[in-house]
């Protein structure tokens, strides 16, 4: 069984579902969906127009016109349109936000290596410090009535 030509576009739907079929039609494209989930398919429209998906098939021109916004715009409603762009944004910024502390975990790092450097030189130091200082420290004198500095 073959659908209707394109020249020969005519609901066969009365004009009362027509009319429920189109204002579902609208109320999905401009995000504002009463009875479902506001996807853009055409079983969310049969079901915001609350009529059977075989009432649905039979408006050929509606679905016509529901297959031409869908090419011209896409599935995507605005609110998943918004949705996409805050979740574009995050990931962009979380990828930041990483970076930069993969940036500080290295500097983080250097400065531990640098510090353990610095700390294993001072101890090696105090070290030979405490081994020469009582090696070359002579006992001083006290000086005599008679001797003068």
């Amino acid at each position: 069984m073959t659908g209707p030509t394109d020249g020969d576009l005519q609901d066969q739907v009365s004009p009362k579902t027509a009319a429920a079929l189109r204002t579902a039609m609208t109320r999905l494209f401009e995000g504002r969906p009463l009875r479902t989930d506001g996807r853009l398919t055409k079983e969310n429209l049969y079901k915001e127009a609350q009529v059977s998906r075989a009432t649905m098939n039979r408006a050929h021109a509606i679905l016509a016109e529901w297959d031409a916004h869908i090419a011209a715009h896409g599935k995507v409603t605005r609110s998943e349109a918004k949705r996409d762009a805050a979740i574009a944004d995050l990931k962009k910024r979380l990828a930041k936000k990483t970076q930069d502390c993969t940036l500080l975990e290295r500097k983080l790092k250097a400065a531990h290596t640098a510090i353990a450097a610095l700390y294993h030189d001072n101890e090696a130091l105090r070290q030979q410090f405490n081994s020469d200082a009582s090696k070359n420290v002579a006992p001083i004198r006290p000086l005599g009535p008679n001797r003068r500095r």
